[in-house]
């Protein structure tokens, strides 16, 4: 008979393990958590509300708990509630505040952020469009500048080779002239030969007219 007790006392605790639900302790500034169920053990733990536990065993007034540090212990059932306390889920909604405030003061400093490097790269867009345009002008007239170039450099060899030819009638003609003083010198030289022996021999007759005159 203590036998078939004692395997019901077991299936009975097993049972209670396998199915546990986590409870919270209810509004109230800490609870005390006993080694048995009644006043008249001794406590072991003070609970602060809001303190989620894992029920291992329930009675009509007590049950048997699980704390996360791995203590068990007993505390009366009407201190416990299936739902989190109206404190901790205050406190939840205020921690979820101060996330998402954080959130929303991240998201408006990164908009802001962009909003700046939108335009800043809106300003170097607007410079980098200036810039091509100057380079697209200075293109257009390098490009005009070079057929006027091109122009420009075929009637200068045109005007070389004018010069040349020119340099060439120059000193063919400066030849020319040189020739014509050498021969123009000879005339002279000759011409005065001329009438230097015309002058001698009109001379040499004088003389001997002269002469024949005074021996008569």
């Amino acid at each position: 008979m203590k036998k078939v007790t004692f395997i019901g006392i077991c299936l009975f605790l097993f049972c209670s393990i396998s199915q546990a639900e986590t409870l919270y302790i209810s509004d109230f500034l800490r609870i005390t958590m006993r080694t048995g169920p009644g006043i008249d053990h001794k406590i072991i733990e003070m609970i602060k509300s809001g303190q989620s536990v894992t029920v291992l065993e329930q009675g009509p007034e007590w049950t048997k708990i699980l704390l996360p540090t791995g203590k068990e212990g007993w505390v009366l059932n009407r201190f416990l509630t299936p739902k989190p306390p109206s404190g901790l889920l205050l406190k939840k909604l205020e921690e979820k505040h101060a996330e998402l405030s954080l959130q929303i003061t991240t998201f408006i400093d990164e908009n802001k952020r962009l909003r700046n490097e939108n335009q800043r790269l809106d300003a170097e867009l607007k410079t980098s469009s200036r810039n091509l345009k100057k380079v697209t002008d200075s293109y257009q007239k390098l490009k005009s500048g070079s057929a006027e170039y091109l122009d420009v450099k075929s009637r200068y060899e045109m005007m070389v080779v004018q010069l040349d030819q020119q340099k060439k009638r120059a000193q063919d003609i400066e030849k020319e002239l040189e020739s014509i003083r050498f021969h123009k010198n000879i005339r002279w030289f000759l011409s005065g030969a001329v009438v230097l022996i015309i002058g001698f021999l009109i001379g040499f007759s004088s003389r001997r007219q002269r002469r024949r005159s005074s021996l008569l």
